[in-house]
């Protein structure tokens, strides 16, 4: 395995701002765009399966066969026809790839900020609610301090006509009792300060009722924003992949093709073709031996798992360690094992991989080692499976009933599931790794409920599994 899998667990750097997003924007390679290097994002079954919305390669019906390759060497015009013709072709493959790759990540980089940028305008409706909630209850209780001095005068055998108003119904809200209150002069003018409180408090409370009102309006906005830019960002994907894979089933035909063409040697254009085949095999054959590799460590970690049960011990940084995979209760399993290096909430910032993050971390951190498995902690649809700046390689799983779960900084090469696919709790979907905004090997753990981010631990606890 590579080197990087023994790198020792450090806390990471997650969720940056809107802001920072732009020093998150590294070149995007063809195996970190998409974390194709050994498993794929998407296969082609499954983009065509969805109908996601991509244009088709504009090359197909234009790639020469072997015969056209034989005929052509046999006649130096035609040749030196067939020579440009591929060298067009190989141009046109890759300047397709690398736009789709870059529309990708751009529109990826998008989704990451309305998804932040909503998030934030979430947070801000709650925060006037409940301001606007504290001050209706802080005008009430001021009105029935004055509705008791206002018994306590009328017990008292006051002759205020206007106490039988008072008295003749109920007042349960603020507005109610501060109108009676209103026509009982005496009892005004000797309380008028507190009847001031009560009367800014009833309209500090309506004002802000007001606002959290545009605010949520405002969140709602956002999130189908951000729901609108996921959609288009797993479309640019698909597009991506889709040119990726004809480049990948094209590509070292046509480079052998012209190769051929170019050879003035006694080899063959035969030759060339039984290359390829060969060179087909192999790929095929180091793939495999990549996937059995991974089934095994998979294996080995279950096994683990069943050794040493769920571990409690703590450590440096007051959270539980333990083994990823283990079952909780109603279906769910903690989704990686090590201990937690980075809990839910503000933090200082944090920089790695050349970029910093914010002091927001909207989620937990599994510190574990890289190559260790990613374990989907509850059974759902992959609504996600990509590269962004910050997450670095991300899968998103839809759990049903509001609860999605994220997975982040997946190590490059360590997909094991792609876009739309069913998974069970428990299946490993990924692999740690490194990568985004990040500065060791771990999993970056999420919980959204109604679209927010939540604290996971609360959540995995309510299923059996205790983080803490």
């Amino acid at each position: 395995m590579k080197t990087e899998k023994a790198a020792s667990a450090e806390d990471c750097g997650c969720a940056p701002t809107a802001k920072e997003l732009t020093t998150l924007r590294g070149p995007l390679s063809r195996r970190t765009a998409l974390g194709l290097a050994g498993l794929g994002v998407l296969s082609l079954g499954a983009v065509s399966a969805l109908g996601l919305r991509f244009s088709p390669s504009a090359f197909a019906a234009d790639y020469p066969s072997w015969d056209d390759v034989q005929n052509a060497k046999n006649n130096e015009a035609a040749k030196a026809a067939e020579v440009s013709r591929i060298q067009d072709l190989i141009a046109a493959l890759q300047a397709d790839v690398a736009a789709k790759q870059a529309e990708a990540e751009r529109l990826a980089n998008e989704y990451v900020a309305a998804q932040i940028a909503f998030e934030t305008a979430a947070d801000n409706a709650n925060a006037l609610q409940t301001q606007a909630d504290a001050e209706s209850a802080r005008a009430t209780e001021t009105a029935k301090k004055l509705g008791r001095l206002a018994a306590q005068q009328y017990r008292s055998g006051g002759d205020d006509p206007s106490m039988e108003l008072f008295f003749s119904g109920s007042a349960a809200s603020a507005d109610d009792l501060l109108t009676k209150l209103g026509t009982m002069d005496r009892l005004v003018e000797a309380n008028r300060g507190v009847y001031a409180d009560a009367v800014s408090a009833r309209n500090n409370a309506q004002s802000l009722s007001d606002k959290a009102k545009v605010a949520r309006d405002e969140r709602d906005r956002l999130q189908k924003e951000a729901e609108q830019k996921m959609q288009a960002a797993q479309d640019a994907a698909a597009a991506a992949q889709a040119a990726l894979a004809e480049q990948d089933k094209n590509l070292g035909t046509l480079q052998a093709q012209l190769a051929a063409l170019q050879d003035q040697t006694a080899k063959t254009v035969a030759d060339y073709q039984a290359g390829v085949e060969a060179a087909r095999k192999a790929e095929e054959a180091r793939q495999a031996a990549l996937a059995e590799e991974r089934r095994r460590q998979a294996e080995a970690e279950a096994a683990a798992n069943a050794g040493g049960g769920g571990g409690g011990g703590g450590s440096s940084s007051g959270g539980s360690s333990g083994s990823g995979g283990s079952a909780g209760t109603g279906g769910w399993v903690r989704p990686a094992s090590g201990y937690i290096s980075s809990w839910f909430g503000n933090r200082g910032s944090v920089c790695g991989n050349g970029s910093c993050t914010s002091g927001g971390h909207r989620g937990i951190d599994f510190a574990t080692s890289c190559w260790s498995p990613i374990y989907a902690a509850a059974s759902g649809t992959v609504v996600w499976a990509q590269y962004t700046g910050d997450w670095g390689n991300y899968i998103k799983i839809d759990n049903g009933g509001g609860i999605v779960t994220g997975y982040a900084h997946i190590v490059n090469g360590g997909y094991s599931v792609s876009y739309g696919q069913w998974v069970n709790a428990g299946d490993v979907i990924a692999y740690v790794g490194n990568t985004g905004a990040s500065t060791g090997c771990h999993l970056h753990f999420e919980v959204y409920w109604q679209g927010v981010r939540i604290d996971p631990a609360p959540v995995l606890l309510d299923h059996g599994i205790n983080v803490y």
